[in-house]
């Protein structure tokens, strides 16, 4: 009865503590409301729709009046040749962006911390964001511009003797363009949270293996890359749950029928199925099995890095 007493206690007085923070920082969570409300409305208030994945979906009947047919949308999705294809290119596209990609934005870090003059640093830093705030609507009338047949990739091969190619056409090259694009659109802006976590750690470890005789190469492996390991690992954590979004923007952008083969992705085989086709069911249920093994990666991988490395989100 007693620790019943006390609990209570502890949990009223936790409840007002709280009470009072929220009522002292009320500006701050007023200055929240609207991103808070915005989220609820895009993101919240739409899954009522997820219910279509289920349904032979008619525009006139509405998503209630629709017939529901339960998992047939499903069965056909993994009946279908094209599904499945699509499917291993998604794993494919994003998987080498997570293993090339995703530590490109470390180890540009790494070398940015190791550059001693301020102001260029400034400048490789400046010019490493830039990329990530160019569209890749741009981006992508820039590549078929460098990448076309009279381009000034293909006139350098044709200076050395060789034929010109259209490299957006042929599916050996495409994954590979997608691959380094990425890379130079998100690699400086990738980097700053490391740099955050780079600047907090304590110049003393530095001092005394200087003093030790550790060589900045040392300091950069055996002090600098440990110290930011929990960053890393919460961002790998979070990259992977978005390992079925290969990236949308910059595969439409660049992609023809053409390449299909290897370039078609979940999110653009939605698009077509969905806004194209006009079959809104069959296009949810793909998208809908899209997040669902998307969140389950999360959630194994978190709790795989939570029992080997401690860290997680």
């Amino acid at each position: 009865m007693l620790m019943n007493n006390i609990s209570a206690r502890s949990n009223a007085k936790q409840k007002q503590s709280l009470g009072k923070r929220i009522w002292r920082y009320r500006y701050m969570y007023l200055m929240l409301l609207p991103a808070l409300t915005a989220m609820i409305i895009f993101h919240y208030v739409p899954l009522y729709g997820i219910q279509i994945a289920f349904k032979k979906f008619n525009a006139v009947a509405g998503i209630w009046g629709s017939k529901w047919i339960g998992l047939k949308n499903f069965q056909r999705m993994f009946n279908e040749n094209t599904f499945l294809n699509v499917l291993r290119n998604t794993l494919w596209i994003s998987g080498l962006k997570l293993f090339i990609s995703f530590p490109c934005g470390v180890i540009f870090a790494l070398l940015l911390n190791e550059i001693g003059n301020l102001r260029l640093k400034k400048v490789f830093q400046t010019v490493s964001y830039l990329p990530h705030f160019i569209s890749w609507v741009v981006i992508a009338g820039i590549m078929r511009s460098v990448l076309s047949l009279n381009g000034p990739i293909n006139q350098l091969i044709e200076l050395f003797g060789g034929e010109k190619v259209y490299f957006l056409t042929k599916s050996s090259y495409f994954v590979p363009i997608l691959i380094i694009s990425d890379i130079w659109k998100g690699m400086g802006w990738g980097s700053i949270v490391y740099l955050a976590a780079i600047a907090g750690i304590p110049v003393e470890l530095y001092e005394s293996a200087k003093i030790d005789g550790a060589s900045r190469l040392q300091c950069m492996f055996y002090i600098t890359l440990p110290s930011i390991m929990y960053v890393v690992a919460i961002m790998f954590v979070l990259r992977t749950g978005n390992v079925l979004n290969a990236g949308f923007d910059q595969i439409f952008n660049l992609y023809s029928p053409i390449v299909y083969d290897v370039a078609d992705i979940i999110d653009t085989n939605v698009y077509r199925v969905g806004l194209i086709n006009i079959d809104f069911s069959y296009s949810t249920a793909i998208a809908l099995f899209k997040n669902v093994v998307g969140f389950t990666l999360l959630l194994v991988v978190n709790r795989v890095s939570r029992n080997k490395l401690q860290y997680g989100v």
